[in-house]
């Protein structure tokens, strides 16, 4: 294991009672390292009381959908095995706006908070987190708004330039190319939001496999 990538099992503390959380540092590229946010996200947890029962590391850009160290978390918050997670900032956590509500909505769902060191903190337990959920939720929307009129734009500049639109024949149904991975995650108890975001798919196609 390196510096940069895997998990490490934090050192038991003798009479911890305090809120058990994990650590999640992700750098971008290889030659960049995590131990300044390991190291700046231990102290944060000493000096709050927190009980750390594992340090995740890995190097992923924030597009990138293979975060096995981050799959690791969201499996011991499913598990409730922890209380929070500690990232230095949210970007370090969600690659996008839509796919940080996905995960904070299964986070939501086993009670586990999101927490950063620059003061964003996401604790659907509190007023304030409930309310930082929401303004993320109308942030998602204004995108998804803001895209779909690019796409509509688009496509109306495509006809006007009389390119033929649609899917080529002969290709593979999304539905039956996505299904078995669909079933799958779904199995572990994974949101169709949350499914349909690590895919890359229509939530309405998770949900139309789902259903069949």
């Amino acid at each position: 294991m390196t510096e940069k990538s895997g998990t490490v099992k934090a050192p038991e503390r003798q009479g911890s009672k305090g809120p058990k959380v994990a650590i999640y540092a992700r750098v971008s590229t290889d030659g960049q390292y995590t131990s300044r946010q390991v190291s700046e996200l231990s102290d944060f947890a000493d000096r709050m009381g927190f009980e750390v029962v594992g340090v995740f590391q890995e190097t992923a850009s924030g597009r990138n959908d293979a975060r096995p160290e981050r799959r690791k978390i969201l499996a011991l918050a499913q598990r409730r095995d922890i209380d929070a997670i500690l990232v230095t900032e949210i970007l370090r956590w969600g690659r996008s706006t839509p796919d940080l509500l996905s995960t904070l909505d299964e986070l939501e769902g086993r009670g586990v908070s999101l927490k950063a060191l620059n003061g964003f903190d996401v604790d659907f337990k509190t007023a304030n987190g409930r309310m930082m959920a929401t303004l993320l939720a109308g942030i998602s929307q204004f995108e998804a708004d803001l895209l779909k009129e690019r796409v509509r734009s688009g496509l109306a500049r495509a006809k006007q330039k009389g390119k033929v639109l649609g899917r080529k024949k002969g290709d593979a149904p999304v539905v039956r190319k996505y299904s078995r991975k669909v079933r799958e995650l779904a199995k572990t108890g994974r949101s169709q939001r949350s499914i349909a975001t690590e895919i890359g798919i229509d939530r309405k196609t998770v949900k139309r496999i789902l259903s069949e």
